[in-house]
């Protein structure tokens, strides 16, 4: 058996070890759903970057940075700024307690709010999930020549599998041995990828591989930094972690590690992609015959490194690194969808009495659904990067500005955050839609974040300078919890 392949059964072999032992602990809903809040600032950093580092970097990102060089740090720095920013609400969103950011719209708006917020989330976060089984169909090709739509169904059979076992607790139990696995097999490789390709190779590279914006402009790199940033401020995973801290003071530590940790591995894997484009960037099958690229090739750019262009050991710990981002992420994004339905509308709306083990059995059930949902779904996009952005966006657009006011305008109105969720939501399908449907895109997913952010941030102040003010058991909790805060720190 391919090395390769017995240090990947290895290494899941490891894991699944590790989240059938944690499964044992599993008795309540804050155990599922928020890993009894008791996870340390160590653990929570941990799964907070393999949460953030998924398929969107591996495959994505770095099929961005073969195809535009350096210049796709615009699309990794949009998450650097947005995680800068969280860390001043980190422990504002522990301090409430709750379960997921659904609830958070609530408790600020109401159940309306909730609703369409849960369906953003679900939508968006199916694409998310269903990209990681693509990203895993891919490498289990590279591995064993399996057809890519077999090895996505084999990587959504697993992925299920470990998120049902344990739910939050299990994720963020194997994502310390994930995050360790991904930041040293992509700085081992690293240098060994340099000196492999060569020096010279390297230097040989276009000039524009190496400017600022590539061979694009400011509106290019605004388009593909905003995603990523309004993603981050309001994305529901790493909310629901923060929920599952010890205490605020832990989620804001889990922050900082976090940014580190974010901005080590996604900027090695940049410079590892525009590495490989030195040796691959004229060669078949990334460079197709009419003298375009092949999207979806250039997104194996890491995988082939990892399989052909460095030694053995560290491609096995590279390959090993890949699974643990994929896994990771896959495993996150089942988890929030599922705790949605379970959280924000079963128990919400159904059975506010059902017992803890009837909404675990519940949400295990939704966890397989959803990801035989996620992995139909991703047959529909042409590129692993066309559904990020997409996903980015439903989120970025539909939730972030309506989630960012409820801490921060004390005038945002009801109406208005209902009605920004909405705008951002719909401006995102229509686009989509359209992309599908017409022969040529309507407007390419790099720039689907601006008119989407665009028209939540006019609803969100249009309609809230609008309507009445909100009465103050609405915003007080939110504004104390600031006041609250500044007091401490001064």
């Amino acid at each position: 058996m391919d090395i390769y392949l017995i240090g990947v059964i290895a290494y899941l072999l490891i894991l699944g070890g590790i989240g059938l032992y944690r499964s044992r602990t599993v008795k309540t809903q804050d155990d599922f759903m928020v890993a009894g809040r008791k996870t340390s600032a160590l653990f929570l950093a941990g799964t907070l970057v393999c949460t953030w580092v998924g398929s969107g970097s591996l495959f994505g990102g770095a099929g961005l940075a073969f195809r535009s060089g350096i210049s796709q740090l615009w699309m990794s720095a949009g998450a650097w700024v947005g995680i800068a920013l969280v860390y001043f609400l980190a422990h504002r969103v522990r301090r409430i307690s709750q379960y997921t950011l659904s609830d958070i719209l609530e408790k600020r708006y109401n159940a309306t709010a909730r609703l369409f917020g849960t369906t953003a989330i679900i939508i968006a976060y199916l694409t998310i999930a269903g990209y990681q089984f693509r990203g895993g169909g891919r490498l289990l090709n590279i591995l064993t020549g399996i057809d890519p739509l077999w090895g996505g169904a084999i990587t959504c059979a697993v992925v299920i599998g470990f998120t049902v076992m344990a739910g939050l607790v299990s994720i963020i139990s194997i994502d310390l041995m994930n995050g360790i696995i991904m930041t040293f097999g992509v700085l081992i490789a690293l240098p060994l990828a340099y000196f492999s390709v060569g020096p010279d190779q390297i230097g040989a590279l276009p000039a524009d591989r190496f400017a600022v914006f590539g061979q694009e402009d400011v509106v290019w790199a605004m388009g593909v930094f905003f995603p990523t940033f309004f993603l981050l401020m309001g994305e529901s995973g790493m909310y629901q972690k923060f929920f599952s801290a010890r205490d605020e003071s832990t989620a804001r530590k889990a922050v900082i590690g976090m940014i580190v940790g974010v901005i080590v591995i996604e900027t090695a894997l940049n410079l590892l992609a525009v590495t490989g484009s030195a040796k691959y960037l004229s060669q078949a099958p990334f460079l197709l015959p009419d003298g375009t690229f092949d999207k979806a090739v250039t997104e194996t750019i890491i995988l082939q490194i990892a399989r052909f262009d460095i030694p053995p050991f560290a491609g096995v710990l590279l390959i090993c690194a890949a699974v643990a981002i994929i896994l990771s992420t896959a495993n996150t994004f089942l988890m929030i969808p599922s705790t949605n339905i379970a959280r924000d509308i079963y128990q919400r709306f159904l059975r506010p009495d059902a017992s803890d083990r009837t909404i675990i059995r519940f949400q295990r059930f939704w966890i397989v659904a959803l990801g035989v949902l996620a992995f139909v779904l991703a047959n529909f996009f042409q590129s692993i990067l066309d559904m990020a952005f997409t996903a980015y966006t439903m989120v970025g657009a539909g939730i972030t500005p309506a989630l960012l006011a409820a801490f921060l305008w004390k005038r945002v109105t009801v109406a208005g955050g209902v009605w920004s969720i909405i705008a951002g939501m719909g401006v995102t399908l229509v686009v989509t839609v359209l992309n599908f449907v017409l022969p040529e895109p309507f407007m390419e997913t790099d720039y689907i974040i601006l008119p989407a952010a665009a028209a939540s941030i006019a609803a969100l102040v249009t309609v809230s300078l609008l309507t009445p003010p909100s009465p103050e058991e609405k915003w007080r909790p939110f504004v104390a919890n600031m006041e609250m805060n500044q007091r401490a720190e001064s």
